[in-house]
Protein backbone atom coordinates (compact mmCIF):
# COMPACT_ATOMS: atom_id res chain seq x y z
CA UNK A 1 0.00 0.00 0.00
CA UNK A 2 1.84 3.80 -1.11
CA UNK A 3 -1.18 5.88 -1.62
CA UNK A 4 -3.44 7.78 0.26
CA UNK A 5 -6.08 6.50 -1.93
CA UNK A 6 -5.24 2.62 -1.31
CA UNK A 7 -5.58 3.56 2.56
CA UNK A 8 -8.70 5.29 1.81
CA UNK A 9 -10.01 2.17 0.54
CA UNK A 10 -9.52 -0.45 3.70
CA UNK A 11 -12.43 -1.08 5.03
CA UNK A 12 -11.28 0.72 8.51
CA UNK A 13 -10.29 3.87 7.21
CA UNK A 14 -13.72 3.68 4.45
CA UNK A 15 -15.58 3.02 7.21
CA UNK A 16 -14.22 5.68 9.76
CA UNK A 17 -14.45 8.25 6.70
CA UNK A 18 -18.30 7.23 5.93
CA UNK A 19 -19.10 8.14 10.18
CA UNK A 20 -17.04 11.37 10.21
CA UNK A 21 -18.67 12.53 7.31
CA UNK A 22 -22.26 11.42 8.78
CA UNK A 23 -21.38 12.47 12.49
CA UNK A 24 -19.05 15.65 12.13
CA UNK A 25 -17.19 16.23 15.58
CA UNK A 26 -19.64 18.75 17.84
CA UNK A 27 -18.12 22.20 18.38
CA UNK A 28 -17.98 23.94 21.49
CA UNK A 29 -17.97 27.47 21.76
CA UNK A 30 -15.49 28.54 25.25
CA UNK A 31 -17.61 29.92 27.90
CA UNK A 32 -14.63 32.13 29.01
CA UNK A 33 -12.34 34.15 27.34
CA UNK A 34 -9.44 32.65 29.42
CA UNK A 35 -10.25 29.24 27.54
CA UNK A 36 -7.23 28.78 24.95
CA UNK A 37 -7.70 26.60 22.06
CA UNK A 38 -5.59 23.90 21.25
CA UNK A 39 -5.87 20.71 18.24
CA UNK A 40 -4.17 17.65 18.00
CA UNK A 41 -4.08 15.15 14.75
CA UNK A 42 -4.86 11.11 15.23
CA UNK A 43 -2.56 10.29 11.80
CA UNK A 44 -3.19 7.18 10.38
CA UNK A 45 -0.99 5.59 7.94
CA UNK A 46 -0.69 1.80 6.75
CA UNK A 47 1.76 -0.26 8.61
CA UNK A 48 2.62 -3.75 8.50
CA UNK A 49 0.26 -6.04 6.38
CA UNK A 50 -1.56 -3.13 4.88
CA UNK A 51 -3.12 -2.74 8.63
CA UNK A 52 -3.70 1.00 9.67
CA UNK A 53 -1.07 2.35 12.69
CA UNK A 54 -2.23 5.73 14.60
CA UNK A 55 0.82 7.72 15.50
CA UNK A 56 1.66 9.14 18.92
CA UNK A 57 3.72 10.70 21.40
CA UNK A 58 5.37 10.72 24.25
CA UNK A 59 5.83 14.06 25.82
CA UNK A 60 9.42 15.22 27.22
CA UNK A 61 9.50 15.80 31.10
CA UNK A 62 9.65 19.14 31.16
CA UNK A 63 9.70 21.45 34.33
CA UNK A 64 6.32 23.64 34.42
CA UNK A 65 4.48 21.54 31.72
CA UNK A 66 1.25 20.08 32.64
CA UNK A 67 1.35 17.07 30.07
CA UNK A 68 5.24 16.26 30.70
CA UNK A 69 5.95 12.97 30.28
CA UNK A 70 2.70 11.90 29.28
CA UNK A 71 1.57 9.43 26.33
CA UNK A 72 -0.41 12.00 23.93
CA UNK A 73 -1.22 12.71 20.24
CA UNK A 74 1.08 15.11 18.56
CA UNK A 75 -0.58 18.81 18.87
CA UNK A 76 -0.60 21.95 20.80
CA UNK A 77 -2.06 25.42 21.17
CA UNK A 78 -3.13 27.52 18.54
CA UNK A 79 -0.78 30.53 17.52
CA UNK A 80 -1.51 34.16 16.18
CA UNK A 81 -0.37 32.87 12.55
CA UNK A 82 -2.71 29.59 12.59
CA UNK A 83 -5.37 30.57 10.15
CA UNK A 84 -7.76 28.01 12.25
CA UNK A 85 -7.54 24.57 14.39
CA UNK A 86 -6.98 22.12 11.22
CA UNK A 87 -3.55 24.68 10.43
CA UNK A 88 -2.72 24.44 14.30
CA UNK A 89 -3.17 20.39 14.04
CA UNK A 90 -0.83 19.89 11.15
CA UNK A 91 1.92 22.60 11.95
CA UNK A 92 1.92 20.97 15.83
CA UNK A 93 2.13 17.45 13.88
CA UNK A 94 5.16 18.92 11.47
CA UNK A 95 6.80 20.51 14.39
CA UNK A 96 6.85 17.59 16.95
CA UNK A 97 7.13 14.64 14.76
CA UNK A 98 8.33 15.66 11.52
CA UNK A 99 5.22 14.39 9.56
CA UNK A 100 3.96 16.89 6.90
CA UNK A 101 0.17 15.88 6.98
CA UNK A 102 -0.25 18.77 4.21
CA UNK A 103 2.64 17.11 2.24
CA UNK A 104 1.89 13.63 2.49
CA UNK A 105 -1.81 13.55 3.16
CA UNK A 106 -4.96 14.27 3.81
CA UNK A 107 -7.59 15.43 6.83
CA UNK A 108 -10.34 13.75 7.22
CA UNK A 109 -12.79 15.26 9.93
CA UNK A 110 -12.78 15.62 13.03
CA UNK A 111 -14.10 14.64 16.44
CA UNK A 112 -15.63 15.53 19.06
CA UNK A 113 -14.05 19.35 20.77
CA UNK A 114 -13.06 17.81 24.32
CA UNK A 115 -11.61 19.67 27.63
CA UNK A 116 -9.09 18.49 30.32
CA UNK A 117 -11.22 17.54 33.29
CA UNK A 118 -8.90 18.32 36.29
CA UNK A 119 -9.23 20.78 37.92
CA UNK A 120 -5.26 21.69 38.31
CA UNK A 121 -4.80 21.74 34.15
CA UNK A 122 -4.94 24.98 32.51
CA UNK A 123 -8.28 25.67 31.09
CA UNK A 124 -8.28 24.64 27.26
CA UNK A 125 -10.47 23.07 24.49
CA UNK A 126 -9.06 20.89 22.44
CA UNK A 127 -10.12 19.99 18.57
CA UNK A 128 -8.97 16.56 17.59
CA UNK A 129 -8.23 15.99 13.58
CA UNK A 130 -8.53 12.92 11.56
CA UNK A 131 -5.65 12.15 9.04
CA UNK A 132 -3.89 9.86 7.13
CA UNK A 133 -0.73 10.04 5.53
CA UNK A 134 1.20 7.63 2.79
CA UNK A 135 3.56 4.87 4.49
CA UNK A 136 6.67 6.92 3.79
CA UNK A 137 6.81 9.25 5.67
CA UNK A 138 9.52 9.46 8.54
CA UNK A 139 9.50 10.57 12.25
CA UNK A 140 11.85 13.32 13.02
CA UNK A 141 10.70 14.06 17.08
CA UNK A 142 11.44 17.59 18.23
CA UNK A 143 12.72 18.38 21.46
CA UNK A 144 9.17 18.69 23.13
CA UNK A 145 8.84 14.53 21.94
CA UNK A 146 10.68 11.89 24.04
CA UNK A 147 9.42 9.10 21.57
CA UNK A 148 7.06 8.45 19.00
CA UNK A 149 5.63 5.21 17.88
CA UNK A 150 3.15 3.60 15.94
CA UNK A 151 -0.03 1.74 17.37
CA UNK A 152 -1.42 -0.65 14.94
CA UNK A 153 -5.82 -0.72 15.23
CA UNK A 154 -6.00 -4.08 15.91
CA UNK A 155 -4.68 -2.67 19.50
CA UNK A 156 -7.19 -0.58 20.18
CA UNK A 157 -9.87 -3.18 19.73
CA UNK A 158 -8.10 -5.30 22.49
CA UNK A 159 -10.68 -5.27 25.15
CA UNK A 160 -8.14 -6.37 27.83
CA UNK A 161 -5.75 -2.79 26.82
CA UNK A 162 -8.91 -0.93 28.55
CA UNK A 163 -9.67 -0.60 32.06
CA UNK A 164 -8.01 1.10 34.98
CA UNK A 165 -5.02 1.56 36.41
CA UNK A 166 -3.32 4.03 39.44
CA UNK A 167 -1.27 7.63 37.31
CA UNK A 168 0.61 10.19 39.46
CA UNK A 169 -1.93 13.45 38.74
CA UNK A 170 0.74 16.20 38.86
CA UNK A 171 -1.15 17.77 42.56
CA UNK A 172 -3.38 15.78 42.99
CA UNK A 173 -0.91 12.76 43.99
CA UNK A 174 -1.83 8.89 42.36
CA UNK A 175 -5.35 8.57 41.14
CA UNK A 176 -7.06 5.64 39.87
CA UNK A 177 -8.06 6.51 36.18
CA UNK A 178 -9.84 5.04 32.81
CA UNK A 179 -6.67 3.65 30.69
CA UNK A 180 -5.51 2.57 27.61
CA UNK A 181 -2.48 0.06 27.67
CA UNK A 182 -0.34 -0.27 24.90
CA UNK A 183 3.27 -2.51 25.36
CA UNK A 184 4.88 -0.27 28.07
CA UNK A 185 3.05 2.76 27.80
CA UNK A 186 -0.12 3.82 29.70
CA UNK A 187 -2.76 6.69 28.40
CA UNK A 188 -5.10 8.22 30.33
CA UNK A 189 -6.76 11.85 30.74
CA UNK A 190 -7.67 13.60 27.70
CA UNK A 191 -5.64 11.36 25.62
CA UNK A 192 -8.28 8.54 26.25
CA UNK A 193 -11.16 9.80 26.10
CA UNK A 194 -10.12 10.73 22.57
CA UNK A 195 -8.78 6.90 21.59
CA UNK A 196 -12.71 5.68 23.03
CA UNK A 197 -14.48 8.06 21.28
CA UNK A 198 -11.98 7.60 17.81
CA UNK A 199 -12.74 3.60 18.05
CA UNK A 200 -16.62 4.58 18.55
CA UNK A 201 -16.23 6.20 15.40
CA UNK A 202 -14.26 3.58 14.09
CA UNK A 203 -16.83 0.78 14.94
CA UNK A 204 -19.66 2.82 13.74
Amino acid sequence: MTTIEELLAHPDVARLRRALTARPGQRLAPDDDAVRLAAIALVLRPGAERTPELLMIKRADAEGDPWSGHIACPGGRMQPADRDLEDTAIRETLEETGVDIAHSGRVLGTLDDISPRTPVLPPILVRPYVAVVTPEVEIVPSLEVADAFWVPIAALRERTAWGTGVVAVRGLGDRQVAVFRHGAYTVWGLTERVLRQFLEYLET
